[in-house]
């Protein structure tokens, strides 16, 4: 499975898709991406007209300087297709972030002063400015602010930033969230209005039913996530739903809420409907499928529907 992320850029690429982004986690056997900014370049090397983006790093465990110049150098090497979406959760449990953190002074609640530090590394370099970042000084990388609460909306609103936010996994605050960045927000040099981008989870195959096996891969793996016991994807099972018990059906309950699983008409309603609700922007859909043709199949199924929508269809995917 190593060229499968590649694999799948290369088709979402062909199939129309405007973003591919990955985001930072460690000490997770089902996510492959801890080493952010070197698995983005294998894509962006691999692609060719594709944005590729974080989403996100989670800058608490990063100097602001070395973020500045792993993306500054990105954006070099693939001018105009680089995004840097920021967090300020660990990406890990809190053993791991300890680990991951050892050596850092920065820790969640330091994030806004360390968004302002990241940003100024982009700017033009000025007369005996000290520490500059080489590359990134001067380059145009759009900087996204991500979250799963009212923080990062309020922050994101605060600097005049481009909000994403994470309803894949975590959608109770969501439209208060929304609400919050779209009344507080104040215009900058990057963004005059607001522009919000949700995360969605879309599983789509040939039938409803089909779609809810698949699905099951993903609700397996977020339940092993959320008790403690990481593990890779596993494969699909008949009837999850219904072994589950009340705990475990909460948690799903509370992960999967906004979640649009099914066939192309049940895709086609309820993205129609999200964005609908919501007046996002933008919607990044993810599709995390134990079979990789499956997964592939997903996404050319929400790219079919995506066309389709008519009214709505300058809506980016």
């Amino acid at each position: 499975r190593r060229c499968a992320t590649l694999d799948l850029a290369r088709s979402v690429e062909a199939l129309g898709y405007r973003r591919y982004w990955m985001a930072e986690h460690h000490n997770l056997p089902g996510i492959a991406s801890a080493a952010t900014a070197v698995a983005l370049a294998h894509v962006a090397a691999g692609t060719s007209s594709i944005r590729v983006g974080a989403g996100g790093i989670m800058l608490p465990n990063h100097a602001p300087l070395l973020i500045a110049e792993q993306f500054g150098t990105l954006a070099a090497l693939h001018p105009g297709r680089v995004d840097l979406g920021l967090g300020r959760a660990p990406g890990s449990d809190q053993v791991t972030a300890r680990a991951v953190r050892r050596a850092l002074l920065g820790n969640e609640e330091s994030f806004p002063r360390e968004v302002v530090e990241l940003m100024s590394y982009f700017q033009p370099t000025q007369p005996g400015q000290a520490v500059q970042a080489i590359p990134g000084a001067g380059l145009d990388i759009p900087i996204w602010i991500l979250g799963s609460s009212t923080f990062g909306a309020q922050l994101a609103a605060y600097l005049g930033l481009p909000f994403a936010f994470a309803s894949h996994f975590a959608p109770a605050m969501m439209t208060q969230a929304i609400a919050i960045y779209r009344e507080r927000f104040r215009p900058s040099t990057q963004l005059a209005t607001p522009y919000m981008m949700l995360g969605l989870t879309v599983v789509a195959a040939e039938s409803d039913a089909e779609a809810s096996f698949l699905f099951s891969s993903l609700q397996q793996s977020t339940l092993n996530n959320r008790t403690g016991r990481p593990s890779r994807v596993p494969p699909p099972v008949e009837d999850f739903e219904a072994r589950l018990d009340p705990y475990a059906r909460a948690i799903l309950g509370d992960a999967f809420a906004c979640a649009i699983v099914g066939g192309p008409e049940t895709i086609r309603r309820g993205l129609q409907d999200m964005i609908q609700r919501t007046s996002a922007d933008e919607v990044m859909v993810t599709a995390n499928i134990f079979d990789h043709g499956k997964r592939k199949r997903s996404f050319e199924i929400v790219a079919d529907v995506h066309r389709s929508l008519g009214s709505i269809a300058d809506r980016q995917a």
